[in-house]
């Protein structure tokens, strides 16, 4: 599983199961804080329909955490102020980049996961659509 796919099913989804991963990998092996989690504004990147063009939209707060197991890095990146989820959010980056043995048993929860998350998500939209007005039946 890719980085981006796993880690907005991680944001997305329960932090407990962040969590749980964090945990698991917490006790079995040393982590090296490289840069504590911290706040910091990341310009948001927007293209402009007509001229095809970009352009920056604003800024948004994000907290950012860097860690190291063994010689490989981790880095973890949420938007808001979760010190803490962005710790883990490193330390399991740093998990899959070292390919560790509990990373293959995560990708059936990462799996579940997405799957409730879409569920959720389409839940949410049929919600929307209720109450969708339909301007070709309105009379004038």
């Amino acid at each position: 599983m890719r980085r981006r796919r796993r880690s907005e099913i991680l944001i997305k989804g329960s932090s407990e199961l962040a969590q749980e991963m964090f945990r698991e990998i917490e006790k079995n092996y040393e982590i090296k804080t490289i840069e504590d989690s911290h706040n910091a504004l990341v310009m948001i990147k927007m293209r402009e329909s007509a001229k095809n063009s970009l352009f920056y939209l604003g800024e948004v707060l994000v907290t950012e955490a860097k860690i190291q197991i063994d010689e490989k890095f981790g880095v973890g990146i949420v938007r808001g102020n979760k010190p803490e989820f962005a710790y883990w959010l490193a330390v399991i980056d740093a998990a899959y980049n070292l390919e560790l043995e509990e990373t293959k048993k995560w990708e059936e929860k990462l799996f579940e996961e997405e799957k409730a998350i879409k569920k959720l998500e389409s839940e949410k939209e049929a919600e929307i659509l209720k109450t969708k007005v339909n301007f070709e039946t309105m009379k004038v």
